[in-house]
């Protein structure tokens, strides 16, 4: 059985007024292939009016669930930091806590909060790009100069410790690849500082610009109902009233020691996904000032635990989740005694925050679309795998 589809070409001039009531098919995207990241939404047109709209994923699609059965526990870090290139160090974390978990290993207490430390700063870097970028969607090019500004005080002091700009490599099964650099924590106070210190700049830049809140406030509601039914998670489920964060809720690392602030908004908008965002650089960078507070006082210890050549984990199965700045990324792992992972299988939290736009975008006009799209704040790759 077939079925045919008839798309009309929509113009001006002769007969225009003859197809002025005809429903329009527009593709948005897919760019060219060998960009670094690809979406394509189908949309459904009444004039300028939105009446369907369809996100078509896969055209990055690398695998990279079968590549983790071919390679070793520690091979499959590098694949696993990859999904999301801007989350990298909490893209690792999910996979080494849950071959600890199986192997029933616990990392050295220094490891614990250095991680915690180092994924808070990861987030603000994640979140320093989408506040740069996203007033970009709506006309405004100066934020992203501030945002890659305060983005590089922390890209110092994690491509200092790991060797890294993008994907650190820096976890391992037990730990951390090596000892922290002498020096190291007080440079990161000073960078966690300057970033404090310059955050209102890019804050007065933004929010005081009457075009963009002209442009995201009401624009783009997401309810609490549609959070739940799509599985939406972060930034995006809070700004609708979702009060729910894995490092408050279901501790892992040092968080359950900390006081987690997790930032929310009632509105559901733009503008209120924007804010949320904006809060929670600040969250995180308190975070990591009580991180660093917390490692002073700490005795010397070792960073790691000392592994054999071939690791193998035991057969079983486990699911680890973390808080990723994106939303809960879930790691489904099942071995069967082997040096490689039977199976392992992603949860990424871009691919169901991008399929809640199916529902979102249907009776919004063409024109708040790219506005929208901006607002949910995903990584292809995270999406694709």
């Amino acid at each position: 059985m077939s079925t045919h589809e008839t798309v009309r070409t929509v113009g001006i001039g002769a007969g225009a007024k003859e197809l002025a009531t005809e429903d329009m098919v527009l593709n948005i995207g897919p760019q060219h292939p060998s960009t670094h990241g690809v979406l394509r939404l189908r949309l459904t047109l009444d004039g300028e009016r939105i009446s369907r709209a369809e996100p078509i994923v896969g055209y990055m699609h690398r695998g990279a669930e079968k590549l983790f059965e071919v390679r070793d526990y520690r091979q499959i870090i590098v694949l696993a930091n990859r999904h999301d290139w801007l989350s990298a160090f909490a893209n690792e974390l999910g996979v080494v806590l849950a071959v600890e978990r199986m192997l029933g290993m616990e990392a050295p207490e220094r490891a614990v909060w250095a991680r915690t430390l180092l994924a808070e700063l990861n987030r603000v870097l994640n979140h320093l790009m989408f506040l740069g970028s996203y007033p970009l969607e709506v006309g405004a090019i100066t934020p992203i100069f501030y945002s890659f500004r305060e983005r590089e005080h922390l890209q110092r002091v994690l491509e200092e410790v790991s060797g890294g700009r993008i994907h650190y490599m820096f976890n391992r099964v037990g730990g951390l690849k090596e000892e922290l650099p002498a020096g190291w924590t007080g440079r990161v106070r000073k960078a966690v500082a300057e970033v404090r210190g310059r955050m209102g700049e890019i804050a007065d830049l933004i929010m005081g610009n009457e075009i963009f809140r002209a442009r995201t406030r009401g624009v783009g509601v997401l309810t609490r109902e549609q959070i739940l039914q799509y599985g939406v998670s972060g930034p995006i489920a809070r700004a609708s009233g979702v009060d729910f964060d894995l490092r408050r809720d279901e501790p892992y690392l040092a968080y359950g020691e900390l006081d987690v602030r997790v930032v929310t908004r009632t509105e559901g908008d733009c503008l209120a996904r924007f804010e949320c965002l904006l809060d929670q650089v600040h969250a995180s960078l308190d975070l990591a000032d009580a991180c660093l507070d917390r490692m002073a006082e700490l005795p010397p210890g070792p960073i790691n635990q000392r592994l054999p050549k071939v690791l193998k984990v035991p057969e079983g199965h486990t699911y680890a989740w973390t808080e990723n700045p994106l939303g809960i990324n879930g790691y489904y792992l099942v071995s069967r005694g082997e040096k490689t992972p039977w199976r392992m299988k992603l949860r990424s939290a871009s691919y169901n925050n991008i399929q809640v736009l199916s529902e979102m975008l249907p009776g919004t006009l063409v024109a708040d679309m790219i506005a929208i799209l901006g607002s949910m704040f995903f990584v292809v790759g995270d999406i694709d795998k």
